[in-house]
């Protein structure tokens, strides 16, 4: 059987200027991979003939290796790829999960480059889904490739899952949802499953959930010149919201192990956009909406904070004229017309965080990698959501996140990577691969 230290001599360094290659034909594909439905469909079949021609060469389809391919797709041109090397001991298995083959929308017009093909500048590998999510299809296609084409005695199958549909979840059984419900990852719950979506080379070991809401607020229609005969539907969303997060940061304060798991913020509740029908400068509405989401540390309960949400609002409704009015004539009741304002709380698709298990074996290696290939470790948390990798630890399957790409550059214009940083990425992979086999 082959040594940890022999693992890892031959795997070798990334091969630069074959991940570049790929990275090129990836990249140049981009602008058809965009997940924006319905206008923006993604072809991912796209991503996964690229990656086929990497591989195929070295796999059991044509004789050429001990690579196993399965590509599975559930919708016209949208596959999935699962690339298996065996090992020779049963059960014992490691997965690098996560690595999708869509991106997020860009528009040229905004970019100070090309987005949907790319281009090199120094050490920066620049394009659209150069740190979310193609630079990792590259990056362990690479270290598939070389593990079909060196043939390492291992003890571990190495499983790598290449997806579709990542970025928006709006046309369901697509991508590893589909694959977890045919059964097709059961056996990589045997040993840890490594997620490669995150950035910044660092185990990411917690995420929020994530409750989007909207609130509804009624007033009622009045000339801005008489106020005392309207409701101003504005004044009480500023009121009303202004005790819900209040009430709501009493019920969900930072919970103490966020600092264990060095989460940057606590649980979060805010308005981040504002929508009011229209009409003149001297004129007060008669409703506006708010809407906003609560970003919620793993630790708290999503349905809890949704029926709390709730409980504030009929609270508010039962007792609206004791909000603080905005001036001598700001007002929610109108007693003789037999008028109150009103509010209503709605909520789109809510998704719950997740905190890795820190008692992991998959977390004490990837550590342990990341400080002899990066220098250092320092796993770090966000309120930033990955709502897939919540449902396969449900499912029962040990998930550690890391990522190679820029944290600063994901889903963001100009987006790019840095070559030297997926190529400490590559040795983190070996290197986690490696220890596993002691």
């Amino acid at each position: 059987m082959a040594t940890s230290a022999s693992v890892k001599q031959i795997l070798g360094d990334l091969n630069k200027d074959s991940f570049v290659t790929l990275l090129g034909k990836l990249i140049g594909e981009s602008k058809y991979v965009q997940n924006n439905p319905p206008e923006l469909i993604p072809e991912e079949d796209r991503i996964v003939n690229h990656v086929l021609d990497t591989l195929l060469p070295y796999s059991t389809t044509t004789g050429g290796g001990p690579l196993i391919i399965n590509h599975v797709t559930y919708k016209p041109n949208r596959g999935n790829l699962i690339v298996e090397y065996p090992g020779t001991q049963p059960g014992k298995i490691l997965s690098f999960v996560g690595m999708h083959m869509d991106v997020v929308t860009a528009n040229p017009d905004d970019w100070e480059f090309d987005p949907f093909s790319l281009s090199i500048d120094g050490d920066k590998l620049r394009g659209r889904g150069t740190t979310d999510c193609l630079g990792h299809v590259a990056l362990v296609s690479e270290l598939m490739r070389r593990l079909g084409e060196t043939k390492p005695q291992l003890k571990s199958t190495v499983v790598a899952v290449f997806i579709a549909s990542e970025e928006n979840s709006s046309i369901p059984g697509v991508g590893v949802d589909a694959l977890v419900k045919d059964g097709l990852l059961d056996k990589l719950k045997q040993g840890p499953l490594f997620w490669i979506d995150t950035a910044d080379k660092q185990p990411c070991i917690g995420t929020g959930g994530s409750i989007p809401w909207k609130l509804n607020v009624t007033g009622k229609l009045f000339h801005s010149g008489l106020p005392h005969k309207a409701i101003n539907p504005l004044e009480l969303a500023m009121e009303a919201l202004k005790e819900i997060q209040s009430r709501f940061y009493r019920d969900f304060p930072a919970h103490p192990k966020e600092q264990v798991y060095e989460f940057a913020t606590p649980s979060t509740m805010k308005p981040t956009q504002w929508f009011y029908p229209g009409g003149g400068i001297n004129q007060i509405p008669g409703e506006c909406t708010v809407s906003g989401d609560v970003r919620l540390t793993p630790f708290y309960n999503v349905s809890d904070a949704m029926k709390k949400l709730q409980e504030y609002v009929d609270d508010l409704n039962a007792n609206i004229e004791k909000l603080d009015g905005r001036g001598p004539v700001s007002k929610y009741v109108l007693p003789d017309e037999n008028l109150r304002g009103r509010i209503t709380i709605s909520f789109d698709e809510a998704s719950s965080g997740v905190a890795c298990d820190l008692n992991s074996r998959g977390f004490h290696v990837l550590c342990k990698a990341t400080k002899e290939e990066v220098g250092h470790v320092k796993p770090y948390s966000i309120t930033g959501t990955l709502p897939l990798i919540r449902d396969l630890q449900d499912e029962g399957f040990d998930v550690q996140t890391s990522g190679y790409g820029l944290m600063a550059t994901y889903h963001a214009k100009n987006e790019y990577c840095l070559l030297s940083d997926m190529c400490q990425g590559y040795r983190v992979f070996a290197s986690v691969i490696a220890q596993l086999e002691d």
